[in-house]
């Protein structure tokens, strides 16, 4: 989710697992559902977005709790139904913007990383690669250890497109444009808990081609005192997943070597 807005998690970064993850669904030769959009509501916000976004910081732990983590390690599940496939993910992050996920489904391994400044991706497919352009500012941004800390910095602007309901809950939308500019992505959070419900965003295929990509994010628990999703649905036009989130630990010491490129084969 771009706002991976992860970040998915950010969450746990989820949102910089969509190469992969979609990769690995590809792989397993998936075909999805088509993406059931959001009702409008007839309310209009009366939030303004930054009473939105505080509201957020604070729902998921506030700024405090985020700034004594500096690592986190998240261990789970990925299930392609239409595909009757699953897979384990592994996803490593650090402090202030690195990140290393692992996917493995039928065998197959899928890795993506990013080590603070180059952005890179191996897979059966595809190969060893490096990230460039859009795709890299995209990954750049999902890997942002504070995302919700750091959501003004990453989308500059920001405005309130009013409310509509997701399932029984009534959420604010938010468009935030990220920083390199581009189409703007809709953000929706609860207007009664203030937790990210729902992202959708433009995904950067390594092709140059962009395609919509929808996160939903449910089982929210506190652990270490951030709050957090531990299932995420994601849906693009050609497959739809479900990540379930077993395990999460927080400070693991993790050495920067970890994240960076693998040397070629």
């Amino acid at each position: 989710m771009d706002i991976q807005v992860g970040s998915v998690l950010r969450r746990i970064s989820i949102a910089s697992v969509v190469l992969v993850a979609s990769a690995a669904a590809a792989f397993a030769q998936a075909s999805a559902p088509s993406t059931q959009p959001s009702s409008k509501a007839s309310a209009p916000a009366t939030a303004s977005a930054d009473q939105i976004l505080d509201k957020y910081i604070q729902a998921s732990g506030g700024r405090a709790a985020w700034q004594k983590l500096h690592s986190r390690v998240s261990k789970g599940t990925v299930d392609v139904p239409a595909a009757s496939a699953s897979g384990t993910l592994e996803v490593l992050e650090k402090a202030p913007d690195r990140v290393l996920i692992t996917v493995t489904i039928a065998g197959a391994v899928f890795t993506q990383g990013f080590d603070g400044s180059v952005g890179w991706s191996n897979d059966p497919q595809n190969g060893l690669r490096e990230q460039t352009g859009s795709e890299l500012a995209e990954t750049r941004r999902d890997a942002d250890f504070y995302h919700a800390l750091d959501f003004r910095k990453l989308y500059p602007k920001v405005s309130v497109a009013g409310t509509e309901k997701i399932g029984d809950k009534s959420a604010y939308v938010i468009e935030a444009t990220p920083a390199e500019g581009g189409d703007s992505d809709k953000v929706f959070f609860d207007a009664q808990t203030g937790l990210l419900l729902r992202a959708v965003t433009q995904h950067h295929n390594p092709d140059g081609t962009i395609e919509p990509f929808q996160e939903d994010f449910e089982d929210y628990r506190t652990q270490d005192d951030v709050t957090i999703p531990f299932t995420i649905h994601q849906t693009n036009p050609q497959m739809s997943f479900t990540i379930k989130i077993d395990e999460v630990r927080h400070n693991v010491e993790l050495n920067d070597a970890e994240f960076r490129k693998p040397a070629a084969q």
